[in-house]
């Protein structure tokens, strides 16, 4: 996607995000340089930094002097500039992170609570976010996202099964979320949330058009094109998980049989006997299958294994595939293996989650995908002895 600005005076906010999104993706970057890239002018361009700079979302680094004259200041974003909440609900409970606009988590808490309904999870949630957003007093907090397992808004599948709660149907989740915490509250599937994180914070730099297969309890995906999240007609693009791997195989709560993350998958992990060492032999042509499927169906620049599940375990499993068989992808000038393994690490589905809140608030890619409830606010210091 080609970030264009216009010169046009109302279109003011959405220049301001063009400017910032294009410090973020190519920082440190010169004003002029920022200028080609998104058709301003030099002019309109440096009065929106001193804008950013002012309101503290952006930093100017200069380089020593060398001969006459300053050299022209290059800008990044400042770390600091801005927080969000990332909040992952499972069926064990929730984690929850302060994000900053690096994607570096500044603190991080886990609350166990298995099956838990609504109302005690968004207690929960308004006790967390309180917590978090008191560690920076002061600071502008852009709002909370928060990650769940999908899909959404599907009767047979929504909210059965081992990766998701029961009790949940019908629940207004983005207004609980807002108003238990009075911020700008996002929603997603924790598998298109981890997919956002690794595209700002991990591979992303290095690729525009991947496939995420995101490892967790359960199996999904999303693809990632051209920088963004595919999310499909209702918000459920990539459950992969519910494609038909084995004919008559292990029956899945979906109601169908040989679900691929029946094999594929930390809860399938967990019910095989022996462990690791007699699971990955016997998943391998399982997996080795799904990625083909990927590949062809979506001619993926690469595949990027990612999710909950741990590195050493994502390591090895990617490593039983190296033998890929014939697909749109095994091209001969490929500089990269056909799959590899995130790098936003085991934050993922957190950093993520944040990192709705802060597109959704600052990028002109998704600030109209997702729809905000609030304004930005600066954090309040807590109160002695406020409930954690």
């Amino acid at each position: 996607m080609t970030l264009r600005g216009t010169n046009q005076e109302f279109a003011r906010p959405f220049n301001r995000r063009i400017v910032l999104e294009s410090i973020r993706l190519h920082a440190p970057i010169k004003r002029a340089d920022i200028a080609r890239q998104v058709g301003l002018t030099v002019q309109t361009v440096s009065t929106i930094v001193r804008e950013l700079e002012e309101q503290g979302y952006i930093l100017s680094l200069r380089d020593e002097p060398n001969g006459r004259g300053l050299p022209p200041a290059r800008l990044r974003i400042n770390p600091e500039g801005g927080y969000a909440v990332g909040i992952h609900l499972t069926p064990l409970g929730l984690d929850a992170a302060l994000v900053n606009l690096s994607g570096e988590v500044i603190e991080s808490r886990h609350r166990d609570a298995p099956n838990a309904t609504p109302d005690h999870a968004f207690e929960l949630i308004g006790r967390l976010v309180a917590e978090l957003t008191g560690l920076r007093p002061g600071g502008r907090i852009l709002g909370v996202g928060m990650a769940l397992p999908g899909p959404f808004g599907v009767e047979s599948m929504s909210f059965v099964g081992p990766t998701t709660m029961a009790g949940w149907q019908d629940v207004a989740l983005r207004e609980r979320l807002a108003d238990e915490t009075g911020l700008p509250a996002f929603i997603e599937t924790d598998m298109a949330a981890s997919a956002l994180g690794e595209q700002l914070y991990g591979l992303g730099t290095r690729f525009s058009d991947y496939y995420y297969l995101y490892f967790g309890v359960g199996l999904g995906g999303a693809m990632v094109h051209d920088g963004t999240v595919l999310r499909g007609a209702w918000g459920n693009a990539g459950e992969i998980g519910h494609i038909p791997a084995v004919p008559d195989g292990e029956p899945c709560p979906c109601g169908n049989r040989g679900c691929l993350e029946r094999y594929l998958s930390l809860e399938a992990l967990g019910r095989r006997q022996g462990g690791e060492a007699e699971w990955l032999p016997q998943v391998r042509p399982i997996f080795r299958n799904a990625v083909a499927t990927i590949e062809n169906l979506f001619d993926p620049q690469v595949v990027v294994l990612g999710g909950l599940a741990p590195l050493d375990l994502l390591e090895k499993l990617a490593a039983t595939v190296q033998d890929l068989p014939n697909t749109v992808s095994a091209r001969k000038d490929r500089t990269t293996p056909r799959i590899v393994v995130a790098s936003s690490g085991p934050n993922s589905v957190l950093r993520g989650a944040a990192a709705l809140a802060v597109t959704g608030v600052l990028s002109p890619r998704f600030g109209q995908m997702f729809e905000t409830v609030a304004e930005p606010r600066h954090a309040a210091p807590r109160e002695k002895g406020a409930a954690a």
